[in-house]
């Protein structure tokens, strides 16, 4: 196993996500959803602004978790890495994170464990929902270009991280010359704009409106670490999937349904996409997709897994089947 010095840094990091979970248990109490007026079970679900959520969107606007006694509560967050000690701690009983971080939390022993698929990269790196953005005339032309260079990222040593690299040394770069700055996705657009970095990883729709204000993209990091790539999961807390299993069960249910009408239904997925980010109907017509699958990628998320070893994320090697069910 890779024993970087990012191994050490990222130590920090990682402990801070472990020592979160006694003061968010404190906050909140017991995991236990509540019981609504109309006999639904009320549970409360974290996920980010972005289009790879769409499908729990519109699995609750099209009734699939009502039919299946759930009253659902959505949550937004900034990232997946955010949303981890929450679920683990029972402020939400579910959410929606990048592999990477599952990975990460499984690894420090933080008891949360994958109930479905979230999210898939496409196969083809010109038409992926993620990518990596300079400003027009820039002197970076291809991604090994970003060596020594100043790149924005919604999370540090995470997914987006781990995949740039790949996506920089499989054209030839030094990765870890590269200096990542953490930016929300709304806000790395212009932080390029301005110059105040040199490039930076965005997902959809952040992809379409950067380019389609000209900026360049120099190709999905996604696709470049494993076409397809499981991106990522929704999951629960341990004690909540053993405490109240038959919510769990009804939850996978309803969100299998989402991710496959998303997967057959791009039109309404575009639809919907309006009412939980800011996408004008501009952006929405040239929007990238990406894949939904109720099916869970256990390679792929391996494949990652073993990225992000390499670049020295984990204290110590993750356990893809322990985190899966």
């Amino acid at each position: 196993m890779n024993r970087s010095p990012a191994r050490t840094a990222h130590r920090g990091l990682a402990t801070a996500l472990v020592l979160a979970l006694p003061l968010a248990l404190s906050a909140c109490g017991g995991g236990s959803a509540d019981e609504g007026a109309d006999g639904a079970t009320e549970i409360t679900v974290g996920v980010i602004p972005i289009v790879d959520v769409a499908p729990i969107y519109l699995g609750v606007e099209k009734g699939f978790f009502k039919e299946e006694g759930l009253d659902v509560s959505l949550e937004l967050a900034q990232g997946g890495a955010a949303i981890v000690p929450a679920v683990a701690s029972g402020q939400y009983q579910f959410g929606f994170s990048n592999t990477t971080s599952l990975l990460l939390a499984q690894t420090q022993d933080v008891p949360i464990e994958v109930v479905t698929a979230g999210v898939n990269a496409t196969e083809d790196p010109a038409a992926d929902m993620a990518g990596v953005l300079v400003k027009a005339g820039s002197d970076i032309t291809s991604p090994k270009d970003l060596e020594g260079k100043k790149v924005a990222v919604n999370t540090l040593k995470n997914i987006n991280t781990t995949t740039t690299n790949e996506l920089v040394r499989q054209d030839g770069g030094d990765p870890t010359k590269i200096e990542y700055v953490e930016l929300a996705f709304p806000e790395i657009g212009p932080a390029i704009e301005k110059g105040d970095v040199d490039a930076g990883q965005v997902v959809e729709p952040f992809l379409t409106i950067g380019t389609q204000a000209g900026m360049t993209d120099l190709g999905s990091n996604f696709v470049a670490a494993d076409p397809g790539l499981a991106v990522a999961e929704y999951f629960t807390s341990t004690s909540y999937a053993e405490s109240d299993a038959d919510t769990v069960e009804a939850f996978t249910a309803a969100m299998n349904e989402s991710l496959d009408y998303a997967q057959q239904h791009p039109d309404e997925v575009k639809e919907i996409l309006p009412t939980y980010t800011d996408i004008d109907d501009k952006v929405l017509a040239e929007l990238n997709m990406p894949q939904w699958t109720s099916e869970i990628d256990a390679a792929s998320i391996q494949k990652l897994a073993d990225l992000s070893e390499a670049d020295g994320l984990f204290a110590k090697d993750p356990d893809v089947d322990a985190l899966l069910p």
